[in-house]
């Protein structure tokens, strides 16, 4: 524990207090650096190929919009430069998004791109940058170790290096990078499904604020940290939500998916302040979750006991 403290003290403390957003998401333009959420749905989308049941049928004959897979974006308009965590299924219109929201909406692609594992929801969409597609150059891709010879040895992201599409740069554990003089990334080694890749989540320091991005975790106990201390050492907490609860996912075993329910992480987190509890944001949510829509029960529960639910185009200062 004591581990703990001088690692995130170290990387994280800077005293600036923290300003709610659960009545003002959206901030001004004017601001220099900020986070927005490009999407917050699990890898395989919704609706999600093969569901007919009830959170998907409708979907079928009415697409929505703003339902994306997990997706983070960072502006920095004080170097005019844009990066993307996650590059998902749905990069070609996320990478738009960012755009659109920037200073700078000539540009075309991200200035950088970092990667949490190598689960389809989290690094398919660099496909999109190869000669099938944009045909992109020298676009910096930060990975873990695993996930960098993961890349390297396999097609068709080998070819995207070998073309110079990409550039992959490696990342250890719990390392700084620092982009400039008022932005870093720190990567957290996490628990999760490791079959390709070790899992990360992402410390992003701006000049006044930090966001933790956690959108994959087994559990929370599996963890060598205390979630609920790391909560109060940032100002933004993007955690994963895949299920509310287990009712939701009897079509299949749960130990071969595991996660931290909502229901779990809002009795673990119940003890916190209001002002601690406001910096939390589920993300990353199955497509039978019903956090998703935001008139459900599920949806106006977290928000009475407290917490955020994120979702698409909502801003945060950095």
């Amino acid at each position: 524990m004591r581990q703990f403290f001088i690692l995130f003290s170290t990387i994280l403390f800077t005293g600036s207090p923290y300003h709610s957003q659960t009545t003002q998401k959206k901030i001004s333009s004017q601001e220099n650096v900020k986070i927005i959420i490009l999407g917050n749905i699990q890898d395989a989308g919704s609706p999600q190929i093969g569901c007919h049941k009830e959170c998907c049928i409708d979907l079928w004959k009415h697409p929505q919009e703003n339902r994306k897979v997990t997706s983070l974006g960072v502006i920095d308009e004080i170097l005019q430069k844009n990066y993307i965590f996650d590059a998902s299924p749905d990069f070609t219109r996320q990478v738009e998004l960012l755009m659109e929201h920037s200073s700078e909406p000539r540009k075309k692609v991200p200035d950088g791109i970092f990667i949490t594992h190598a689960h389809i929801g989290h690094y398919t969409g660099l496909m999109f940058l190869g000669k099938e597609g944009m045909n992109s150059r020298d676009i910096p891709v930060y990975t873990m170790p695993r996930l960098k010879k993961f890349f390297e040895n396999n097609g068709p992201w080998s070819q995207l290096i070998r073309l110079q599409n990409i550039i992959p740069y490696e990342m250890q554990n719990e390392t700084p990078i620092k982009m400039n003089s008022h932005l870093e990334v720190t990567p957290i080694q996490v628990p999760h499904r490791d079959e390709y890749s070790e899992t990360v989540g992402f410390i992003i320091k701006g000049p006044h604020k930090k966001a933790l991005f956690i959108p994959d975790i087994d559990k929370w106990n599996k963890w060598k940290y205390n979630i609920a201390e790391l909560i109060k050492t940032v100002d933004y907490a993007f955690l994963d939500g895949t299920f509310y609860d287990s009712e939701e996912i009897g079509y299949r075993n749960i130990e071969d998916i595991p996660h931290p329910l909502v229901v779990e992480s809002m009795e673990l987190f119940k003890n916190l302040s209001p002002e601690h509890k406001k910096r939390i944001f589920f993300i990353h949510f199955n497509h039978t979750n019903k956090i998703l829509n935001p008139e459900s029960r599920q949806s106006k529960e977290v928000l009475e006991k407290g917490f955020n639910i994120a979702r698409m185009a909502d801003e945060f200062e950095l």
